[in-house]
């Protein structure tokens, strides 16, 4: 009775489903861009079983109503028992291997090899995740049933079929996308914004007046937060950078203007124009125009290193437009990033071409992620044609960015896609854990443009049509920080390069998303052009930072 009483729930089982859900979960265990744990490991092999499962039923569903011939009675045992047998052998084949893929991956990122594969723990999570999808598409299989009795009572069953899939896929994409989900979310991000707006343990205002949030400035402090207060308050000053070059030295600019100073992109833009001439920053030999991050944070390895560069005779400005961690924003707020980095650059480069050319800094645009994104974006061949910036330096470019995939895309035959050649070098190089941006078979132009991005970074080379194709750079030698052992399988890739970009962010610094100091160093100096810099600059530049205490140099001693 109770074996019954759980068919009844379950619903019908199908066992060649199964197996094409384990040969599926097998798959899941070849290496990919980042390593995994047994935790992550179990959620995936879940998670791409349920999904074999689906496809399976699916293919099934297709060959039913084409009304093809169907195995019955002892061919068909007798296939699915071989069916079993090859699944079970691929099975261990691949369990044997796993653990030896996984410890050369994480030995090529510097980090400690597991002892163990843990199969017990990483089958315990699979089979929850796999009994949670399941039951969620009994529930959907339900609904249509329910959905589709309703239309039953007026109208014919094949219209009442069509009907009611449509209904009930209309229903999911209302609450997952485009519906309660978004309402959820956009929620969300106003109550971080309110929180950000009470600073119960915010520090006190700068006390310097030409500092962005002093009593002398046009942005109020209250409003900024925690990122900006942060990029305003730290990076290194006159003296720290004077004791590190030998040199007279200037207080960095830095102007950043948070979600809560103003209503619209466009008042955020005006606002921070308008304080960088408070500030005098037209008056600088550098103006940065950056982009943050989803949450508005600066990256300080970015900055840091450039103001030394420099002498701190460089003004950086930045606008927030989210609170949102990356990946989220990327999803959600994909076009409230873009529209403020517009709006930014807009403002500024608009203010900038009125200046004399022999009187007015050297313009760059710069972003780390989905700021790269958004910068990007705003970066748009009308400015560029009018009169173009000096140059731009983007890192940890997003898979979607349209004119980071149109670069790549450019790439001279036989050069890596991880690490491309574009052309003669002259506008456009590449750098990344491995490369400094200095290759080329030609000298710069009147632009430069720089892209950062390392060949284990899931943020950069997830590919959507790794679906149903192998990414490009999976048909490449494979780079250094790359497992040797990569295999295609249609659908499993590609969420093993979604999971990917969520661990990529924890990963060592050099390696998926973890961008630092170091390697911004030398694409800086290739970008900007300092004046006098040398190799032994740049050397020297990188053993500073590396003693700073975060992934700066503000901190760091000599």
């Amino acid at each position: 009775m109770i074996a019954a009483a759980v068919a009844r729930v379950i619903g019908p089982f199908s066992v060649p489903c199964l197996l094409l859900g384990l040969l599926f979960f097998a798959a899941s265990l070849t290496p990919s861009l980042i390593p995994r744990g047994p935790v992550v490991q179990g959620i995936l092999g879940g998670l791409v079983t349920a999904l074999g499962y689906l496809a399976g039923q699916i293919v099934g569903l297709l060959w039913r109503a084409a009304d093809m011939p169907r195995l019955a009675g002892r061919p068909a045992r007798l296939l699915t028992w071989i069916a079993a047998t090859v699944t079970a052998a691929v099975f261990l084949w691949v369990l044997g291997s796993s653990l030896t893929w996984q410890n050369d991956l994480r030995e090529k990122m510097g980090m400690t090899p597991a002892d163990a594969l843990n199969l017990w723990q990483i089958l315990f999570f699979a089979l929850v995740v796999f009994a949670a999808a399941f039951a969620l598409g009994r529930l959907v299989a339900a609904l249509f049933r329910l959905v589709r009795a309703r239309f039953y009572r007026v109208m014919p069953p094949r219209r009442a079929n069509v009907l009611g899939l449509v209904t009930v896929a209309a229903l999911l994409f209302l609450v997952t996308r485009d519906g309660i989900f978004d309402r959820v979310v956009a929620a969300l991000d106003e109550s971080y914004e309110t929180a950000q707006a009470l600073f119960d343990n915010a520090p006190p205002p700068p006390s310097d007046p030409r500092m962005t949030g002093s009593a002398g400035s046009l942005v109020d402090w209250a409003a900024i937060g925690e990122p900006g207060r942060d990029f305003i308050t730290s990076g290194p000053d006159a003296a720290a950078i004077s004791a590190f070059t030998g040199r007279p030295a200037m207080d960095p600019i830095r102007v950043y203007v948070g979600r809560a100073n103003g209503e619209t992109p466009r008042a955020r833009a005006e606002l921070a124009l308008a304080e960088l001439k408070r500030q005098g920053a037209f008056e600088r030999a550098v103006l940065i125009v950056a982009s943050p991050t989803g949450t508005g944070w600066m990256d300080p390895g970015a900055h840091d290193p450039v103001e030394y560069m420099h002498d701190g005779d460089i003004a950086t400005v930045a606008a927030q437009y989210s609170y949102l961690q990356s990946p989220l924003a990327l999803i959600l707020e994909t076009e409230t990033g873009l529209e403020q980095a517009t709006a930014l650059q807009d403002a500024v480069h608009g203010h900038w071409k009125t200046l004399p050319a022999d009187a007015r800094p050297r313009l760059y645009v710069h972003g780390l992620s989905l700021g790269a994104w958004s910068s990007m974006h705003a970066t748009n061949l009308f400015r560029l044609m009018d009169d173009p910036i000096d140059g731009a330096f983007w890192a940890g470019p997003p898979f979607p960015s349209v004119f980071w995939n149109y670069v790549q895309r450019q790439r001279e035959p036989g050069s890596p896609w991880v690490l491309p050649q574009i052309g003669d070098g002259s506008l456009v190089r590449y750098a990344s854990h491995t490369a400094d941006a200095s290759r080329a078979t030609a000298g710069w132009g009147r632009m430069r443009i720089a892209f950062l991005q390392y060949s284990s970074d899931p943020v950069v080379f997830y590919d959507p049509y790794s679906l149903w194709r192998a990414p490009p750079w999976m048909r490449d030698p494979p780079a250094e920080d790359m497992s040797d052992h990569f295999v295609f399988v249609p659908v499993v890739t590609q969420f093993q390069l979604a999971l990917d970009m969520a661990l990529s962010f924890g990963s060592p610094p050099g390696h998926g998303h973890a961008y630092y100091a170091q390697d911004y160093i030398a694409p800086w100096a290739e970008v900007t052009a300092p004046q006098g810099w040398t190799q032994a600059d740049t050397t020297r530049l990188k053993a500073h930072c590396d003693k700073g205490f975060q992934a700066g140099c503000s901190d760091a001693v000599d």
